[in-house]
């Protein structure tokens, strides 16, 4: 089921997440929820909090090409475990923050610990968009969003175009 995305400026995105203490069928079908949220968006993550739950959930697929078969993850209390000296930049945006881009810099590999759909403990090595996204989505959890990156006049500036694009949709 497509659920609604929450978008900035809201309380509930400023918000650090609960963790995951048992992972129940009601969870589980929230992941399945965001990940049919996030493939309609379309966007390549999402967390729990851009859809108003509080707790640590997120789903990701940085399959960019066509061909290749999608590959969905869907990481309970994800932790980033390491990160690497190396830097990237990469244009970020977010569906929480419709139409809006950033560059943003960020460790360029990290290696995540999380908690499948199963309730086995997992840990993996992403660089790249892979890298960034899960970075982009983990700070979700903590009550951070990219445009936190950025400098305030910038910020200032998204999140006036945010507040004017919800007053238009309440109009709608």
């Amino acid at each position: 089921m497509k659920r609604p995305i929450l978008i900035h400026p809201d309380p509930r995105l400023k918000t650090v997440c609960d963790p995951v203490e048992d992972l129940s069928d009601s969870l589980r079908t929230l992941a399945d929820d965001m990940l049919e949220t996030m493939y309609d968006a379309p966007g390549i993550g999402l967390a729990a909090p851009q859809v108003g739950v509080m707790t640590r959930l997120i789903v990701l697929d940085c399959v960019k090409d066509e061909a290749a078969p999608p590959r969905p993850l869907v990481m309970f209390n994800p932790e980033v475990l390491a990160v690497s000296d190396a830097r990237n930049v990469y244009e970020e945006g977010c569906l929480s923050i419709p139409d809006q881009y950033a560059e943003v810099d960020r460790p360029a590999a990290v290696k995540v610990g999380w908690i499948d759909t199963m309730g086995e403990p997992r840990e993996e090595e992403f660089d790249g968009l892979w890298a960034t996204c899960v970075q982009h989505e983990i700070d979700h959890l903590n009550g951070k969003l990219f445009i936190d990156y950025l400098k305030p006049l910038k910020r200032q500036l998204i999140t006036r175009k945010m507040q004017k694009l919800k007053k238009e949709r309440a109009r709608a």
